[in-house]
């Protein structure tokens, strides 16, 4: 079974690419939650698990979690991560 990771500095607009923004700016949003990360990717159809507990490697003094997607297979992470960026965005309009 395909997982994904996806962390909210992936969409976080702070965030340079070399913090570990993997979004361009016009995608990225302030603060992203695991939580509309993971209604993001239920609306793309994947199943989501929430890791609250976790941080990301960059930013280790930060447990902001991170949400595990299943069954993405079919899509590559980056065009999984665009998706998900895209639907937050659209979320917070």
């Amino acid at each position: 079974m395909v997982e994904n990771v996806i962390w909210p500095a992936y969409l976080d607009v702070d965030c340079s690419r070399a913090e570990g923004r993997r979004v361009p700016e016009e995608l990225a949003v302030e603060e992203p939650t695991v939580d509309e990360i993971a209604k993001a990717v239920q609306q793309i159809g994947y199943d989501v698990t929430i890791e609250r507990d976790k941080a990301y490697s960059r930013e280790p003094w930060r447990e902001r979690g991170r949400v595990v997607v299943r069954g993405a297979h079919d899509s590559t992470k980056n065009d999984l991560v665009q998706a998900v960026a895209a639907y937050v965005l659209a979320m917070r309009e």
